[in-house]
This record gives structure tokens, sequence and C-alpha cells, in this order.
């Protein structure tokens, strides 16, 4: 018959077994809380003080008017001033700046004679969800920005519509192609999930199958243990990374305008940093499954403050520290750079040393805590 005390007691066991299994705890309180702070605080759809570079070639009152209803509107913030056009495809195609705005010569004599000069606006569109409402947005702030200028002796000039011609260049993705920045994007993100899972099982694998003893009586170093499990994995990382590209190029037709070697050397230090991390997580879990939720743990933050789902920029700063942190975030800016705008070494060496010292610094403590003995 049904027992009361039996089934409290099994109840008091599974409490036991919780407080005991610290890392299955964490997950279940602490995976919520991410989630709550990173949708609640740093998730933002509508990205705004998008950094800006003004290339003023007139400087009459009317081009500063302009200037300060653009950067009034919210969208933009000034951070870059440039002395010729090859100077702002350069910030464009770095990733520096997500807009350019060109106030060109004789912008105020043409608009007091009524000719309509036009403003250029060039648009890192890469990832079209971060310049769509800033691009929106313009058309409005043009209109009224003259308000007050246009009086007296200009007052013939407010009855027209639209006395400044908008003028923009969506770069890179013109037609704002989802795909172009998405299907990019997922290579990181397989890479991720998959390298970091699949290695955060080595050695827990080793431990509880048992084989773990012949692994220490032979005359190996940590390194040379870590090193041997991660080189099998890159083969498969950059299978993985082929597929991936031929679907982009033969099912999404996703332009490929960079080297593919180049990308390739940077996908090496990618997969590296992704199966260090890995490797580090199997030296700190006690069994298959906690390395799973460690792997799972690094998974999500890299996943939502990457800017693979959400504008990067749109984030609060303290969430773009962290995304700093990840090696996903530079990841995605260097493949999309390499295809979509057809970057070279020069303008991915900064993501690519911090890719590297992110592997560093996980192999680093992957081999501080890999223990020779089985306590």
């Amino acid at each position: 018959m049904f027992s009361v005390p039996r089934l409290w007691a099994i109840v008091v066991k599974e409490f036991i077994q919780m407080r005991r299994d610290r890392v299955t705890f964490g997950m279940m309180i602490g995976v919520p809380l991410i989630q709550l702070v990173l949708f609640g605080y740093a998730i933002n759809a509508d990205p705004k003080r998008l950094p800006t570079a003004v290339l003023m070639a007139d400087y009459g009152p009317q081009g500063r008017t302009v200037l300060h209803a653009i950067r009034n509107s919210g969208y933009f913030e000034f951070t870059h001033e440039l002395t010729s056009e090859q100077e702002g495809r350069d910030v464009l195609a770095r990733g520096d700046v997500q807009f350019v705005v060109n106030i060109p010569q004789g912008f105020t004599r043409e608009l007091l004679r009524g000719e309509r000069p036009a403003i250029l606006i060039e648009a890192d569109a890469t990832d079209p969800a971060a310049t769509s409402n800033a691009i929106g947005s313009l058309r409005t702030v043009l209109t009224k920005a003259l308000e007050h200028d246009l009086k007296g002796p200009l007052a013939f000039l407010a009855g027209r519509e639209d006395p400044i011609e908008l003028r923009v260049h969506a770069q890179y993705n013109p037609e704002a192609i989802t795909q172009y920045n998405i299907v990019p994007g997922l290579m990181g993100v397989v890479i991720t999930m998959t390298m970091v899972m699949i290695t955060g099982l080595a050695i827990t694998r080793e431990r509880e199958r048992g084989t773990m003893e012949n692994l220490l009586s032979m005359p190996t170093r940590p390194f040379e243990v870590m090193v041997g499990k991660i080189i099998p994995y890159i083969l498969v990382g950059y299978v993985q990374l082929g597929l991936i590209l031929l679907a982009a190029r033969v099912l999404f037709d996703v332009p490929m305008h960079g080297n593919l070697g180049l990308l390739l050397l940077v996908a090496f230090l990618f997969i590296t940093a992704n199966l260090a991390m890995g490797i580090t997580f199997s030296t700190l879990a006690e069994n298959q499954l906690q390395a799973v939720q460690l792997s799972f743990f690094f998974f999500l933050p890299s996943l939502l403050l990457s800017g693979f789902m959400f504008p990067f920029r749109g984030m609060p700063q303290w969430a773009q520290a962290v995304g700093e942190l990840l090696p996903l975030t530079h990841f995605l800016r260097v493949v999309r750079g390499i295809l979509l705008k057809g970057n070279g070494l020069h303008e991915i060496a900064l993501q690519l040393w911090q890719i590297a010292l992110f592997a560093v610094v996980a192999l680093a403590v992957g081999i501080k805590r890999y223990r020779q003995t089985l306590d």
C-alpha cells in the first residue's frame, strides 16, 4: 500500500542530491536569472546612439543645423570627423562606425538658391536590423531640421516639400536581405555550440568509463593531453564550416567578396578557442551532465550578446563589455566582414588577436585545472 513516510524519504533524498550537485542547482537558478537580465536589460531591437562619422565639406549654418538635427534624433552619435571619402569607406569596412554623413561642398549655396541640395548617408547594412529604424527616421528629421532657419528672406523655401534631397547608400547589403547577415553568423553559432559541448565531454567521459587510469599511466604532459584531444575536432569544425559555406552559396546566394583562405585561417583560431573552452569545462565538471550544463551556460550568453540575434550596438555598455569577451562576437564581425565587405587582414587584425587571446587563456586554465590523479 501507499506509504507517506516512504514517499517523504524519496523527496528528502532528492533534495540531498540536489544540494550535492551544485552545478545542476546553479543551472536551475542561474539560467532563468541570466535570461531575465539579458532579455530585460540587454536586448534592444531599436538601437540608438549608433557611431557615426561626418564628412563636412560645407561649414555653412544650414549644414550645421542639419547635423544637429540628425544627432538630436537619438539614433546617431558623431564619433569620427573625416577628411576624405576614402577614409569614410575605410571606417565602414572596419566596422568602426555604422553611418557616414556627407555634407557636400556648396550645400548652403544650393539650398539658398532653392536647388534642393543632396545629403549622402552611407550605412553599414550588413545587419539590416541595426540600421533600418535609424534610416527611417532621417526623412522626418530633414523635413523639420530647417524650420527655424527658413524664415524672413528664406521663408519662400519653407513652403517647398523636401528642401533637401536625402540619398542613402546601404553598403554591403543594399537590399537588406536578412540571410546575408544570418547565414554567415550561423558558422560561428554552430561551431560554438558543437565544439564546446563535444570537448566538454572529453575528460569527463574518460573518467566515467574508467579509462582515465590508462590515460594517467601514460607518460604524457597536461598540455599534450589537451592538444591531443583538441586536434581531431578541428577537422570536424572545418567540415561544419565547409557545409555552411556551401549552403550559403548554393541555397542562399550569399555574396563572398573576400579571401576564403583568410576566413579558414581565422576559423582555425576560432575553432581552437571553443575547443579550449570545452576542455576547460571538462576539467571542471565531475560528470558528463555537468559538462553539458557548463557548455550551455557559456553558449547562452554567446548567442544573445554576440550580435547574432540582436544588434550588438543596441545593447547597453555593460552588455557590450561582456560581449567583447566572447570569441563569437569577434568571429561574427570577421566572417561578415570577409564575405560581405571583402575585408583583408588589415581590417580584421583587431578581432583576430582577441580570438587568439581567448584561446590562449582558456587553454592555460584547462592545463592548470587538469589533474594527473583520480582524486
